[in-house]
């Protein structure tokens, strides 16, 4: 079955699918001995697929890996400020993962890591509307803030789609969201008056991060990876 070039770049693990079109559109791939160009398709199985002149690799039974994201560490695989980031608590899997969407900084809580950009490219795009909860530590007057988080808000004069926003204690909110924009809940939380001390996301899709312990991680089982290629279950 033939599918667009940088669709399976992307499955091999070997770039995004923005990066593959780059790459295409540099003359770094060809097919059966051709140019590819941005569009093109093929059969991964048939066709002779190469990048920079070298075939691509069987692939590989891929990696999925849940990380309980302590604070203090940076969301990417390096930093150039040499801030400890996540890739440095994952060393022991053995291969190379990377981040499925950000937490920042002084943010914690369940993060996804993998080796598989097809399914990377469908939890972090908007159109799939990937359900993310946090439970929010805050201080402020927290009853005038529920109905301005709870109602139509903007970032950057960009409308957010509705939150849904549970108050659970005097200072702590479930606040969950789908659309993942930079800062989004300190930011929310800022416009309505409120100061986030502290914020754990708790739940990815159909995913809790459970008892795992911070710094810690574990691979996905069998059945969660599939909750998280399936077609519903709010993923």
């Amino acid at each position: 079955m033939e599918e667009r070039l940088q669709k399976i770049l992307s499955a091999h693990g070997l770039c995004s699918r923005r990066t593959a079109e780059g790459w295409l559109a540099a003359g770094r791939v060809t097919v059966n001995g051709r140019r590819a160009s941005v569009g093109d398709k093929a059969n991964p199985e048939r066709a002779d697929i190469r990048v920079d002149g070298k075939p691509l690799k069987a692939v590989r039974k891929r990696t999925y890996l849940m990380l309980n994201k302590p604070r203090g560490y940076v969301t990417t695989l390096s930093d150039e400020k040499g801030r400890k980031t996540v890739a440095d608590l994952v060393t022991g899997c053995g291969v190379r993962v990377w981040p499925v969407g950000r937490l920042d900084l002084d943010s914690e809580g369940l993060l996804l890591l993998t080796d598989d950009g097809a399914l990377t490219q469908r939890l972090i795009h908007p159109s799939h509307e990937v359900e993310k909860e946090y439970l929010v530590w805050v201080t402020g007057e927290v009853d005038k803030a529920l109905p301005i988080l709870k109602g139509p808000m903007e970032l950057d004069g960009i409308p957010l789609s509705p939150a849904r926003v549970e108050q659970l204690g005097e200072n702590l909110l479930s606040v969950t969201i789908h659309e993942g924009r930079n800062r989004q809940v300190r930011r929310m939380c800022a416009l309505a008056g409120l100061q986030v001390t502290r914020l754990r996301r708790i739940r990815e899709g159909g995913l809790a991060l459970g008892p795992l312990k911070p710094g810690r991680w574990r691979p996905l089982t069998a059945a969660e990876v599939s909750l998280l290629k399936g077609s519903g279950d709010g993923v």
